[in-house]
């Protein structure tokens, strides 16, 4: 195995990674601005307030977009699967 090959399985690793991860990151991020607007507008200076709303947004995204990451997951490790024995000899 070359170092293009392992630096080109990283790369790819990588921007799964990404693909995955941002529609639950997005939301989080979201509902963390909309509660930090909330929290300054009402002036509640409560520290905790804005992680119940986080967690159960990130819960959120995972039952809406979990079919569609594992999907992007399963093709990405069934392509590596398949290609193995070309990355190997």
């Amino acid at each position: 195995m070359s170092g293009d090959v392992v630096i080109q399985l990283g790369q790819e690793a990588l921007m799964i990674v990404m693909l995955v991860s941002a529609p639950m990151l997005g939301l989080g991020l979201l509902v963390g601005l909309m509660v930090s607007v909330f929290q300054a507008t009402t002036s509640i200076q409560e520290q905790t307030l804005a992680f119940i709303p986080k967690i159960l947004a990130v819960f959120v995204a995972i039952l809406i977009f979990g079919p569609w990451m594992l999907r992007i997951m399963v093709e990405y490790v069934t392509r590596i699967m398949v290609n193995l024995p070309l990355y190997i000899g």
